[in-house]
């Protein structure tokens, strides 16, 4: 019935808002922005209708969860980071339909999902931000997936990945993008020190294994990636445990996926965390 036409791994960094503003960070984002834009770009030549965001912004201690609200409509500001992100305006269309059958497929695969429709829960900035950028003109549907799961296993998520695709090609009748919307190592920058590392990574051991991840991506070396994600979550401060990895691995076959990974922004330090947007190919 329905299909997975694209998968990414995006940046939603602040900074890109700030990017958009007079001042002296102005343009510093642009190479991210411009890889939102042709992300956007691939996916209306695919025809996609929704995208589903596993967002890394969107903390929850029990459960899956899914903000399958008709309709987002709102002013934003990161609790987070005030400084950054601050009335930032966003209207969207959600995808009930579709949020609710990965929530049933999920659940059925042995991971309870909740799909929250009658809701007042807003988007966090790992969905608004890409959809700046990527949805203004509100073309796309959007669907919400919490993905900073505090104590949760990253099985699990693979496991809600494959469900979500099942989902999609069975019980739905579109075409569908995924995007991971988290950073690879994430190592804020000690207080203090924010201006210092505003385009840096914390430190050159969580670059370099920054760089051997893309390298693996870009490599097709999947089984030895989900090996090592577990402690790769861990002691490199991946953003959300990379849950959000998972999610979208999960969906593209997990160890037994045959893809390799095309770069469409180059990997960069920001605030001390390592950003990159990348297409996953679907096979």
């Amino acid at each position: 019935m329905g299909k997975l036409a694209y998968a990414a791994k995006i940046t939603h960094v602040p900074s890109m808002y700030l990017s958009e503003q007079d001042g002296p960070h102005k343009g510093c984002r642009d190479a991210a922005i411009a890889g939102h834009y042709e992300i956007s770009r691939r996916c209306r030549a695919l025809g996609v209708d929704t995208i589903v965001v596993f967002d890394t912004h969107w903390l929850v201690n029990s459960g899956y969860h899914i903000n399958n609200a008709p309709h987002f409509k709102g002013i934003y500001t990161s609790n987070e980071l005030p400084h950054f992100i601050k009335n930032l305006p966003y209207e969207y269309d959600g995808n009930t339909q579709l949020g609710q059958a990965i929530a049933d497929a999920a659940t059925a695969a042995g991971v309870h999902t909740r799909a929250h429709d009658a809701t007042s829960l807003a988007l966090e900035y790992g969905t608004l931000v890409p959809m700046r950028y990527m949805n203004e003109d509100r073309h796309f549907k959007v669907v919400s997936v919490a993905a900073l799961l505090t104590v949760h296993n990253l099985e699990d998520s693979a496991t809600f990945g494959q469900a979500l695709r099942r989902a999609i090609e069975e019980e739905y009748d579109g075409t569908v993008a995924i995007f991971a919307s988290g950073s690879l190592s994430h190592r804020f920058a000690q207080n203090g020190t924010a201006d210092e590392y505003l385009h840096k990574v914390w430190s050159p051991f969580l670059e370099a294994f920054d760089h051997r991840v893309v390298d693996m991506w870009q490599n097709g070396e999947w089984e030895d990636f989900c090996a090592l994600l577990p402690e790769y979550a861990e002691k490199c401060h991946g953003e959300g445990f990379m849950h959000d990895t998972a999610m979208l691995l999960g969906a593209l076959g997990w160890d037994a996926y045959d893809g390799k990974v095309e770069i469409l922004s180059p990997y960069f330090g920001s605030s001390g965390t390592g950003q990159i947007n990348a297409e996953f190919p679907v096979s």
